[in-house]
């Protein structure tokens, strides 16, 4: 049975991002790391959208970028002027080919196709099993999302960001390519909180998709007839679908790090990397690929490594009031971006705000919603 320093059990975006800083820093050659994955990582299964002052590491695959951004609902439109931040687009078989690209080079790095079906904890080493192979290892970065241990909890609110996305290509010049549209709640909200995000790459080319922050996942039908709608009202009368994508993403303030043991750290959704409030996964794990990259060069306890923060507690008091009142959606982002400096929510959104800018933001939402919010906070403490 072949021994490893580390394994990664999947290889979504934050295993991925963690083993390419591990790799590029240079501090793990004499590491021998295995990452395991169902999936090949060969097709183009997602989008990665996030907001970002200055280039990173990751703006040569950057497909995209936006200077400005429109909110609106079915009263107003806003044009958000987002700077210094821009608003970027990452294709996912873009940045898994950057990353492979990197990691084949690798001597200490192995990667198989299977699908992992255990992870079992001993004394001084950790157990994982595959369909067809079996392995130990020091340490393990578990990425298996386990919707279970979520699901059947109570005590923690429990929504989805779920979303079907088109690309289209028009044969009209319809589309505004220098602006994002963030969140478009003119749709008809149905007892949801329910908008459009639309990317546009040119005059006759965009990503649209119909999302929702709820808690039940609707018929497949429901999401492309709502998408149907919007292009209507953008008066497309002749245009071709190029690609599809859908997902649905967690959102909860669910404690993954209890999980956490001396060995075994849960990453991504699994590790909870979400950002919980608003689904926004590719900053908030660029964030903590790079904090766990330092931890390891510091550290070996993977019980030490979360540490939780004011933000945790904001993404909380919103997912109770939209746990209990999902139509208030609407409400809470219009009174937040009407009114508020972009520049400064998006701060906050990335969770990169002092008290005094927390207040400010926090200021702008409705005030006896989450007053009341907090007030019934304490079940969560």
């Amino acid at each position: 049975m072949k021994h490893y320093h580390y394994i990664f059990t999947g290889t979504g975006l934050a295993a991925l991002m963690t083993v390419y800083k591990m790799v590029s820093s240079e501090k793990f050659k004499d590491k021998t790391i295995l990452l395991l994955d169902e999936n090949p990582k060969k097709t183009n299964d997602r989008t990665w959208c996030f907001w970002e002052k200055e280039n990173a590491i990751w703006d040569s695959i950057v497909s995209k970028k936006w200077d400005s951004a429109l909110f609106a609902n079915e009263n107003f439109n806003r044009n958000l002027e987002i700077q210094p931040y821009q608003y970027k687009m990452i294709q996912g078989l873009d940045f898994y080919n950057l990353v492979f690209e990197l990691l084949i080079k690798q001597k200490n790095i192995t990667f198989l196709n299977e699908k992992v079906t255990d992870i079992n904890e001993l004394e001084k080493h950790v157990y994982v099993a595959t369909e067809n192979n079996s392995f130990t290892c020091d340490q393990v970065f578990n990425s298996v999302y386990n919707k279970a241990v979520v699901s059947n909890q109570t005590k923690f609110p429990v929504l989805q960001q779920h979303f079907i996305g088109w690309k289209i290509k028009s044969e009209e010049a319809v589309f505004s390519p220098e602006q994002a549209t963030f969140m478009d709640f003119s749709v008809a909200q149905k007892g949801n909180t329910r908008f459009m995000y639309v990317l546009p790459t040119s005059e006759t080319e965009a990503l649209l998709e119909y999302t929702l922050f709820s808690h039940s996942l609707l018929a497949k039908s429901e999401y492309e007839n709502e998408i149907e709608n919007y292009i209507k009202k953008l008066v497309i009368k002749n245009y071709q679908i190029i690609e599809k994508e859908q997902g649905s993403i967690p959102m909860t303030c669910y404690p993954f790090w209890k999980k956490n043991t001396k060995r075994v750290l849960n990453i991504g959704t699994a590790g909870g990397w979400t950002k919980a409030s608003t689904g926004y996964t590719f900053k908030n794990a660029d964030k903590k690929s790079s904090q766990l990259v330092a931890f390891l060069q510091q550290e070996t306890d993977f019980k030490k490594f979360h540490r939780k923060t004011k933000f945790w507690f904001y993404d909380l008091l919103l997912l109770d009031i939209l746990d209990r009142k999902n139509e208030l959606g609407s409400r809470i982002f219009s009174s937040m971006f009407k009114n508020g400096n972009p520049a400064l929510i998006f701060k906050f959104l990335d969770e990169e705000t002092s008290v005094i800018e927390d207040i400010q933001v926090i200021l702008k939402c409705p005030k006896l919603l989450f007053i009341k919010a907090l007030l019934q906070s304490g079940r969560y403490l």
